[in-house]
Parts: C-alpha cells; structure tokens; sequence
C-alpha cells in the first residue's frame, strides 16, 4: 500500500486520525501543516498575515507538490485542495481519504479559526468556506468516510477495511 493521505475540512480529525492511523497501519506520520510551518519559520498565521491568503495558498501548494514520502499517513491542511499541481502530485503517491464531516458538527469543533490558521477571504463564514470546499474535496477523493457523530477509532475502524482493498 503507498501512502494515505487525509483531505478535509479543519476540525475533521485529520491529524489526529492520521497519527492514530499510522500506528495502526505501522506507517510514518506527516502534517503538512507542520511542514510548512518548519519551512518557513513561521506559524500558519503568521505566514497568512505576511503574504495573504493567496500567498498562503502558494507556498501550501509548493510545499504539498514536493512531499516525497512513503508508507506514510500525510495529513494535509485543509486549504490543500486548492492546489491542483499538488493535488494531483498526492494523488499520485497515495491513496486520498476525504473525512467527511457535516458543517453542524463541524462548527461546534472549531474555536478560534484565525490561530488555526484557515483561509478566509473577507466577508467569508464558516459555512461558506465548507460550501466552496466540499466539491472539492469529492473531486479528489478516493475515498469518503462519512464521520459524522463517529469518534477517532469508529472513523478508523470505518476506514481500515476500504483500505484493505486497494
């Protein structure tokens, strides 16, 4: 199996699904979040206070189009879909699960979007963020698990036999 790679919005798990993932599969474990963070000195935040979102955006999808990884569980941010040229690059080492989680529950999930560092263009909420992204993430998937009202181990054990046949 080539590397697993976790697409959806901020608050759906996918840290934390991923490291939980990975020790069960017996996989290494990326943030891409945190990838970029160590690139570029700075926290996600910060970077988007510098550059702007669309700044952002570019340096997410340079840093997701040069992953090399294997065997790895990637979690990526949840603004990755954005970027075609990496999208495309992850889809080509792995396989890619979008956590489908719905916008109630997400929303009582997140706290402070701003310190998580999500992109919002002016004037843009929460739902409208989700309503944008979901075709997107669908356009990519390979796979969706519907994770609404499930805990980190339901998601897995929901997960694990799909990936089985791969």
């Amino acid at each position: 199996m080539k590397n697993i790679i976790l697409i959806g919005m901020p608050g759906s798990g996918k840290s934390t699904v991923g490291v939980v993932l990975a020790k069960v599969l017996g996989y290494g474990f990326l943030d891409s979040d945190l990838i970029i963070q160590a690139q570029e000195g700075k926290r996600l935040f910060e970077i988007m206070e510098e550059v702007g979102n669309d700044g952002f955006l570019l340096v997410e999808e340079r840093v997701n189009s040069q992953l090399c990884a294997e065997r790895c569980v990637i979690a990526t941010g949840g603004s990755a879909v954005y970027g075609a040229k990496a999208m495309e690059h992850l889809k080509s080492i792995g396989t890619v699960v979008y956590l489908e989680l719905p916008y109630r529950e997400l929303e009582r999930r997140l706290g402070n979007l701003k310190h998580r560092g999500v992109v919002l263009k002016e004037g843009q909420t929460l739902e409208d963020l989700y309503r944008e992204r979901v075709p997107l993430y669908e356009k990519y998937a390979d796979i969706t698990v519907p994770e609404g009202g499930l805990d980190v181990q339901q998601t897995i054990e929901k997960l694990l036999p799909r990936l089985k046949d791969l």
